[in-house]
């Protein structure tokens, strides 16, 4: 009798775990697709708000598309630092029909300094900005999404920009490490904003990274505006203080955030990607890589970092797109905003903004002469289109091949013999004949 009950129970617990798994992995397996695009740059011209205004008009008409990051620099290096231009600028970005994380860029509060800029206080700027635009909980836009400020900790309550939020299975992060070498002086005495600043941001990586850990994150994403200069490796040295010195001109602003990055990689150990901007613009708009090393000089394998320099960043931004189901999960091109002219007549309607595929984002984004670890390239090079030796005519619209069609509806696949530590990102080799398509979707 006891033999019985205690067989039945079991199999009862079985059962039970059983179906609590399936349905878990049935969840996972039907989790939707993400979307999101990223800006940044777009306003360093005297008609830098109009080319928002259709920017952001265009971004809302893209149904799958979640929300935006613009990912710093409200203003040219040399406008003035005036609060009605900032006002102007928060009043544009709640039109936007999508959800709007903002995120501070260097010529934001950092270059405030110069004369031509008004030489205000960078500081008592970055002040400013902090309670316009990271006032409460929300992001900014119509539809506002909640979001985790690191103010929300006591001892960190200036920091009202650093941000974290999840969507879909990916976590989040926005810090404020600007350019140049995010904002790092070598005059005399205590650097007290840097100081803090790099603190509060190693904290707030750490805090985000863990939080995702036990959540079950698949990825996490981090955002920040400056370039870390990856390629800049400096080893830990022990008696550094011993080494005196007239200035620290050399001295890496970015050195702190590497380090930070590298615990965030080895304590989550799933993918984690690293968006920032180029200071200089990339021929295909962006370049993946994995450029970041540890203390040992070893690369680290789960990271990869997005460089994004647009050519036109007034009319362009980064789409990015991930789905649990490809491998890998994430994909990467660059879209246009395209102001379509109003028809002739006498009622004419005004020109409404539309987005396309950009040609570029037919061209995966890692360039042919940048070098890199050996198992991230050999195992990205066999998805890259081959070049053709002889470009044929243009085809009509309509007229696609086939072959081309399939190509741009099914993501990226890797060999499922390469090695675990294959990056987690690729290019979408997208199709060019469906450059003028208005969905950006690629399916």
């Amino acid at each position: 009798m006891v033999r019985g009950r205690f067989a039945f129970v079991c199999a009862f617990v079985c059962l039970s775990t059983l179906l609590l798994l399936g349905g878990w992995q049935h969840a996972r397996a039907e989790a939707p697709s993400l979307t999101f695009a990223i800006a940044s740059n777009g306003l360093d011209k005297p008609t830098g708000e109009t080319s928002l205004q259709h920017m952001l008009d265009a971004i809302g008409r893209e149904r799958n598309t979640s929300f935006i990051v613009y990912d710093g620099n409200l203003k040219g290096e040399t406008q003035p630092c005036r609060d009605s231009l900032y006002n102007a600028r928060e009043q544009i970005f709640d039109t936007s029909s999508k959800p709007v994380v903002l995120l501070p860029g260097g010529n934001d509060w950092a270059s405030c300094g110069l004369a031509q800029a008004g030489s205000y206080d960078p500081v008592e700027r970055l002040d400013f900005i902090r309670q316009l635009f990271f006032g409460d909980s929300n992001s900014l836009g119509q539809t506002p999404m909640n979001v985790i400020r690191e103010s929300d900790v006591a001892r960190f309550r200036p920091f009202r920009e650093n941000v974290r939020w999840q969507s879909n299975g990916v976590a989040f992060i926005g810090l404020n490490a600007p350019a140049p070498n995010n904002h790092y002086l070598s005059a005399g005495g205590r650097n007290g904003e840097f100081e803090d600043r790099s603190i509060a941001n190693a904290f707030w990586l750490e805090h985000a990274v863990e939080t995702a850990r036990r959540s079950d994150m698949r990825a996490v994403v981090v955002i920040l505006q400056g370039d870390p200069d990856f390629a800049r490796y400096e080893r830990r040295d022990r008696f550094a203080w011993l080494r005196f010195s007239r200035g620290e001109t050399s001295r890496d602003g970015f050195l702190e955030l590497k380090r930070s990055l590298v615990k965030a990689a080895e304590l989550f150990r799933g993918p984690v990607i690293v968006i920032h901007q180029s200071d200089t613009p990339i021929p295909r708009g962006f370049r993946i890589d994995q450029p970041l090393r540890n203390d040992k000089g070893t690369v680290v394998t789960n990271l990869t970092r997005i460089a994004m320099g647009l050519r036109k960043p007034q009319s362009q931004w980064l789409e990015v797109e991930s789905d649990i189901a490809w491998r890998p999960p994430f994909r990467v091109r660059v879209r246009d905003v395209i102001v379509r002219p109003a028809t002739p007549g006498p009622a004419s309607a005004p020109a409404v903004p539309a987005s396309s595929s950009s040609p570029s984002s037919s061209i995966p984004g890692i360039e042919d002469d940048t070098s890199g670890p050996s198992s991230f390239f050999q195992q990205m090079q066999p998805v890259k289109p081959a070049q053709p030796t002889q470009q044929p005519p243009a085809s009509q619209p309509g007229t696609a091949t086939p072959a081309s069609n399939a190509a741009s509806s099914v993501p990226p696949i890797l060999n499922s013999n390469s090695p675990a530590n294959l990056p987690p990102i690729l290019p979408l080799p997208s199709n060019p004949a469906s450059g003028a398509s208005s969905t950006g979707t690629g399916q």
